[in-house]
């Protein structure tokens, strides 16, 4: 008997540490989120003295699932592109392009032009050498080997204001702080409009200068190569750097004699006469003699038009875009929406048109700080909670493919895929499962996307990381915040 007692006794303590475990799983599950986020925030040395804004939504509800910092401002960095998209989207439509016109206020007699032939850009941030040389191709079907007359450029479709207001003057010369202009070029199709490529090669002997090419090849552009080839135990030390208000760029430093081409961007000073040039290039090469001047100048009223050329639509260019975090295509997205909205291609006309359409989106605009459209102002301001609002809200649009399509995706190899991302999230089981837009400034990181969790549910998340020492840091931080999220 006192066997059979013994048995139901231990018995009923089995079952009462069975049921206190299974109890004590399902409250787990209820606060694990919470706890663990905000185990990480408080624990993390890298976040001590930091602010982090944290918003977390369900995608399905748009509920709220977590928040940390959510209604503080913060700058967001890159990740502000996501407004400029979608404003862009709601604004001008996926199908939008740009277009780059050829007109002249003269006529064809006897296979000349009697009259000057105009390049008027709108704003295309696409255009390439190879462009230039189509619309001169198109130029010489029509009969046209001389032009007696003048050949302008008319880039007054935006304002003359080439750099938004608060861009660093040590970004002047890099890719990401290019000059914005309504008629510009790319060297390639990145579309890092108003740049040129640098390629530097070492010497075949030790002591020599390194040869310098450039991509495309113009005319504006002086290069003073003071680079010397060394022995191949030795590292690239280069320094370039363009003069402010001109195009003469300076190379110094040293290229190891092994080194495989080195590659660099530089920004042009005044991409109109960049575009000029390519232009007056290509028609040179398909034979048409100029023999006015080229120079910048107004499109007369009575002209004709003799090409039209029309880029990619905005669904396509919101690849390299949002893959490769372009700023210019940002800053020339507002400028043509003021364009296209108020009649006026500037920054102030441009951003009130995003703050209009976000407000549509359901994006309280009153919280923000508007300050350009890349996100690369320190004084751009933004809550977590209204950039993850924002992408509740445009999954109900019809664009919305074309915006999702756009998110870099973590550690997808492939450039235009993966994007700023293609080197994160490499590892199983988080490969391929966020899809998210990146920012980074001095001291500040930032992401925001969707993530696929370990379930198959989708989050909605934004994290903001400012005041940081180390801004890559805050990297790290990220992905282990995303790790947390996909295990929910």
């Amino acid at each position: 008997m006192n066997n059979i007692v013994n048995f139901r006794f231990t018995l009923l303590l089995l079952l009462m540490m069975v049921c206190q475990l299974i109890a004590g799983n399902f409250v787990k599950a209820d606060v694990t989120l919470e706890q663990e986020l905000n185990q990480m925030i408080n624990n993390d040395p890298n976040l001590k003295g930091a602010l982090v804004g944290i918003s977390i939504r369900s995608a399905t509800t748009g509920k709220i699932l977590y928040e940390h910092l959510g209604d503080t401002r913060l700058k967001p960095a890159s990740t502000f592109k996501l407004f400029t998209a979608a404003a862009a989207l709601e604004t001008l439509g996926p199908d939008y392009q740009f277009s780059t016109e050829i007109l002249t206020d003269g006529f064809i007699n006897r296979k000349k032009l009697i009259g000057n032939l105009y390049l008027k850009g709108k704003g295309d941030p696409t255009l390439l050498k190879s462009d230039f040389d189509n619309m001169a191709e198109h130029i010489k079907q029509k009969g046209i080997k001389v032009i007696r007359g003048n050949l302008v450029a008319d880039d007054t479709w935006y304002d003359d204001v080439p750099y938004s207001i608060d861009l660093p003057w040590s970004d002047e010369q890099t890719y990401y702080g290019a000059q914005v202009s309504a008629l510009t070029a790319s060297p390639n199709d990145d579309f890092d409009s108003g740049t040129v490529i640098l390629e530097i090669q070492p010497a075949k002997k030790v002591g020599e200068k390194g040869t310098v090419t450039i991509l495309p090849k113009t005319d504006i552009v002086m290069i003073t190569n003071q680079t010397r080839t060394v022995n191949k135990s030795d590292s690239n030390h280069l320094n370039i750097v363009r003069e402010h208000g001109s195009n003469h760029i300076s190379i110094e430093g040293t290229i190891s004699i092994r080194a495989k081409k080195i590659k660099e961007w530089v920004s042009v000073w005044n991409p109109t006469e960049y575009a000029l040039d390519l232009f007056k290039q290509s028609l040179k090469t398909k034979g048409i003699k100029l023999e006015g001047e080229t120079k910048e100048g107004l499109v007369p009223h009575d002209v004709k038009l003799l090409v039209h050329h029309t880029s990619i639509p905005l669904s396509e260019l919101l690849i390299p875009f949002m893959k490769l975090s372009n700023n210019g295509h940002a800053e020339t997205l507002v400028k043509e929406m003021g364009k296209v909205k108020m009649g006026e291609g500037s920054w102030e006309q441009g951003l009130k048109v995003v703050e209009n359409q976000l407000t549509t989106l359901g994006v309280n605009t009153d919280t923000f700080v508007f300050r350009d459209g890349s996100g690369v102002s320190h004084i751009n301001l933004v809550p977590a909670n209204e950039i993850t609002m924002l992408l509740y809200t445009v999954q109900k649009k019809t664009w919305y493919p074309a915006f999702l399509y756009s998110l870099p995706i973590g550690g997808e190899s492939e450039k235009m895929v993966g994007g700023t991302l293609r080197n994160r999230l490499k590892t199983t089981p988080l490969q391929s499962k966020v899809k998210a837009k990146t920012g980074t400034l001095t001291t500040v990181s930032s992401l925001a996307g969707y993530i696929e969790t370990r379930n198959g549910g989708t989050l909605i998340f934004s994290i903001l990381l400012n005041n940081l020492i180390d801004e890559s840091k805050g990297k790290e931080i990220e992905d282990k915040l995303l790790a947390i999220l996909f295990n929910q």
